[in-house]
């Protein structure tokens, strides 16, 4: 039996960039068009021409995409002019795309409080805008505001919008949930009655988030009928964003309900670029990527219960509903005072420490974490520190930087200024070294100390020179006087690999120097730094 195609069409450069904080430059456009023509969506609507200058920019250059096809963003004509000579249809005839989608009102209300015009002469714009593109033999698709609102205030009208636009060759009709407020059960129900009028292979489906059900209302259409799905990596979008097609691509790829009757453009090698291209969004715009993403997120295979950790171990389908490399993220083992003797088993095997199961020294790492989870420490996002705590156990980590003693201090200048400064006493191969820094507060104050004294730490100095801090969070986890606070480290270096430390104490300027400690530490072992003497 032959499968229907379905179509990808993205909308993270046009959509996306509606997001509140979110400005792409030229440079972010590029790199996100290409990986997604690389990943091999069918079409990348990638902005407004003429709407501003980055996108005008942006479609004034020629792009060789190999398997997506570029898209241009615009609204039908206004009233009272030609499309011929509707300067805003001008700018995307000339734009270097073969296919051009327009936003046009489908919900009555919107037609007359918005645009202030007569329902006939709505229809005339979306009717004579379709006509005009197609004519000039670009494929056409007319985005139906508001579609879902508008039919259910009057169907016989917002069916009339879309089909003033089929009904002149446009490719695709693709109905909006514009406001996010329609319900899976509504999608199934409309949608179920306009493929009575339009074809469900020239429909298409886009599904804001702001009930949480964009995925499930694009899934919902799918079924119902439509076979284009528009949305944006990582569900980026306007308030609370767009359909993710991060988890609507490979649930149409692995999941059998729709690959036993779809498929989609995208080859199965290039699903495992999925969990790349999420966390390329999040870096180009320099956000820590929502670890809980289904599918493409760091926590998505991550185990915590003892239980559950030796239920996966005997059979990963029991708690894992597809193979995480087939998406491209991997398990993740969770080191808690939830723990059992399977999570720090599976744990050591991931950063390949070899150990018998029967080892006395699990147990006694095992107690470790639970007393220390118990005074406030906690190992489930702080990788390095774990890996630490076990090796030293193990007795598989050298000594490498002392420091005996330290000595912050913060005080208010004459001229209103605080001035934070730090001193450390090193020991380096028995030499003890005396360093001094400044900082924007006490803890930037003592990492500067360590770090800007670098070339005096003699073998260690060229492995810390590029050791970055790239973020600092602090937790009071009681209150009162003897309040503990916790403190977390994210760290980088030139290689791009983050990891992350912590550090418990009633002081949080002691609490900031085990995390940094750990720091330091993790850095010279991953990069094979000799032992002190």
């Amino acid at each position: 039996m032959s499968k229907e195609r379905l179509y990808i069409f993205d909308t993270t450069l046009r959509d996306g960039a509606q997001t509140q904080g979110v400005d792409f430059s030229i440079e972010d456009k590029e790199k996100i068009a290409l990986a997604l023509d690389n990943l091999g969506v069918d079409y990348i609507e990638a902005g407004w021409p003429g709407a501003n200058p980055t996108d005008t920019e942006f479609f004034q250059k020629k792009h060789d995409f190999k398997n997506s096809k570029l898209t241009s963003f615009g609204m039908t004509k206004r009233s009272g002019r030609s499309a011929e000579n509707d300067t805003g249809l001008s700018a995307l005839m000339n734009s270097n795309t073969s296919a051009v989608c327009l936003v046009g009102k489908s919900w009555d209300f919107h037609v007359d409080v918005a645009l202030g015009i007569t329902n006939e002469e709505n229809l005339e714009n979306i009717s004579e805008s379709a006509k005009h593109f197609i004519k000039a033999k670009k494929e056409f698709m007319f985005d139906a505001e508001h579609f879902f609102d508008g039919y259910k205030a009057n169907p016989k009208y917002a069916v009339s919008c879309i089909k003033a636009a089929y009904d002149q060759g446009a490719r695709w009709v693709i109905l909006c949930d514009t406001n996010g407020g329609t319900l899976p059960h509504e999608i199934t129900k409309i949608v179920s009655e306009v493929v009575k009028v339009v074809p469900g292979k020239n429909l298409g489906i886009h599904a804001h988030n702001d009930t949480g059900n964009a995925v499930a209302n694009s899934l919902a259409a799918v079924l119902s009928g439509v076979r284009q799905i528009q949305g944006t990596i990582n569900g980026l979008g306007e308030r609370c964003g767009n359909a993710n097609l991060m988890s609507l691509i490979p649930t149409f790829f692995l999941k059998k309900d729709f690959s036993s009757q779809f498929e989609i453009g995208i080859k199965s090698k290039n699903i495992k670029n999925l969990t790349d291209c999420s966390r390329l969004l999040d870096e180009i715009l320099n956000r820590k990527p929502n670890k809980h993403l289904p599918y493409v997120g760091a926590a998505a295979f991550s185990h915590k219960g003892g239980l559950h950790v030796s239920a996966v171990q005997k059979d990963p389908k029991t708690y894992e509903h597809i193979n995480p490399e087939e998406v491209g993220n991997t398990r993740n083992i969770v080191v808690s005072d939830q723990s059992g003797k399977s999570n720090i088993i599976s744990r050591l095997k991931s950063i390949k420490i070899d150990i018998q199961e029967n080892d006395p020294k699990i147990k006694k790492l095992l107690d470790e974490v639970k007393d220390r989870e118990f005074i406030g420490y906690s190992y489930d996002g702080a990788d390095a520190s774990f890996e630490l705590l076990a090796r030293r156990i193990i007795g598989e980590i050298p000594r490498y930087i002392s420091i005996n003693e330290y000595d912050v201090s913060v005080k208010k200048n004459k001229s209103g200024e605080i001035v934070s400064s730090a001193k450390a006493q090193l020991e380096v191969d028995g030499e003890k070294i005396m360093c001094e820094g400044e900082g924007n507060g006490p803890v930037n104050a003592l990492d500067n100390a360590i770090r800007q004294n670098v070339d005096r730490l003699a073998k260690y100095s060229k492995y810390l020179k590029d050791l970055k801090l790239v973020d600092y969070k602090v937790r009071i986890l009681n209150t009162g006087t003897e309040a503990v606070t916790r403190v977390s480290i994210e760290s980088t270096d030139s290689k791009g690999k983050n990891w992350f430390t912590i550090g418990v104490s009633t002081n949080i300027i002691d609490a900031s120097f085990k995390a940094l400690i750990d720091s330091l530490d993790y850095k010279l072992f991953k990069d094979n730094a000799p032992a002190s003497k």
